[in-house]
């Protein structure tokens, strides 16, 4: 496996820059960690490693992998210093580490179309199953705080007419439908964690996260940002499957440290945040923003004509309330979101 290029150092020390005040609770104690060996997981450890060191916090992270060898393989900068344990064991049935974990980051499983389509059995049951062994871990370990990685998709569709989808908002994804595989998982898992919560007497926090970009964001899966960075960076033309119209938005990977950090830490019990960036564009004026940062002479290519009068498709949060109750902003715009992830995977513009 080639290894991963770090994080550049001004994105970690940004992140640090924006979190400086909130990491003493972590100071000389240890926190536990599943589901974070893809994207969030290399922001949230790259971050952590670079801010253990930089304010000499002496923590210690240990991460639940079933292959560490291969994480290890991809990512060897990480452990350059004792702060990062690999733990190796399955999500839904490890043994439990010793110690004190007053801290824990549950994720389980990261978003695949792949998977949910080619083995959706695995995916519920690592998702359900690796969610409540984390909680049964949690309910003996000493932990004081758990953050879980939800995701926007917990909602169910977006109805058009909604532009920012807030957290007040009590749609939900169709049960019946093998689609909601990945959705209905999260949605059980947020209701586990509050409950174990309750139980226990630990706090827990629900980040529901939408689309991001930057350094690790892969160029091969079915990320639309990825894909036409790909395509662009290839010479083009930028292909989209659809027709254009559908509706994102994209934050920043160091951007979305400082959010999660930041809920682990402050948020109070229970509390369920979108995280992301409320600035819509369309899958068109997205790949139209690809070219014109990358490569302004290469064509777009839309494989199908929008139907006049269908519904736009979103899926764009409202960040008003993790603004408003946690101060968090978006300080990276779209054009240097595809320029950074650009570079990382090796533009030279």
């Amino acid at each position: 496996m080639t290894a991963a290029k770090p994080i550049p150092e001004s994105d970690l020390a940004a992140i640090l820059a924006a979190t400086r005040e909130i990491w003493e609770p972590l100071r000389g104690r240890s926190i536990f960690m599943t589901g974070c060996t893809g994207t969030f997981g290399a922001w949230l450890l790259e971050s952590l490693s670079y801010t253990n060191r930089a304010l000499d916090l002496r923590a210690n992270a240990v991460l639940l992998s079933r292959r560490p060898d291969v994480f290890r393989a991809k990512m060897p900068h990480l452990f350059a210093d004792d702060l990062i344990t690999m733990y190796e064991g399955d999500a839904r049935d490890f043994a439990f580490p010793d110690g004190q974990f007053p801290f824990i980051i549950c994720g389980a499983t990261e978003a695949s179309a792949k998977q949910q389509a080619e083995q959706p059995v695995e995916m519920l049951s690592t998702i359900l199953r690796g969610t409540e062994r984390t909680l049964e871990f949690a309910a003996q370990c000493g932990c004081k705080r758990l953050l879980l990685t939800s995701s926007g998709a917990v909602y169910g569709r977006q109805p058009s007419e909604i532009v920012h989808l807030p957290e007040s908002y009590a749609g939900a994804p169709d049960p019946t439908d093998f689609n909601s595989v990945y959705a209905e998982g999260k949605r059980a898992s947020e209701l586990m964690c509050a409950v174990y919560g309750r139980q226990y007497g630990f706090a827990t926090i629900f980040s529901r996260a939408y689309a991001i970009g930057g350094p690790h964001l892969p160029l091969d899966m079915h990320f639309a940002l990825g894909n036409f960075i790909r395509d662009a960076l290839a010479g083009g033309p930028i292909r989209i499957a659809g027709d254009g119209t559908p509706t994102r938005s994209y934050q920043y990977g160091g951007d979305l440290a400082v959010w999660l950090w930041t809920m682990l830490f402050r948020a109070p019990d229970r509390a369920a945040y979108n995280t992301g960036s409320g600035e819509s564009l369309s899958i068109l004026q997205l790949a139209e923003a690809v070219r014109d940062v990358l490569n302004p002479s290469i064509l777009i290519e839309v494989a199908k004509k929008p139907a006049p009068g269908a519904p736009v498709s979103r899926y764009v949060p409202s960040v008003e309330k993790a603004e408003r109750e946690l101060g968090l902003r978006n300080g990276v715009t779209m054009e240097e979101i595809i320029r950074r992830t650009a570079r990382w995977h090796g533009w030279q513009g």
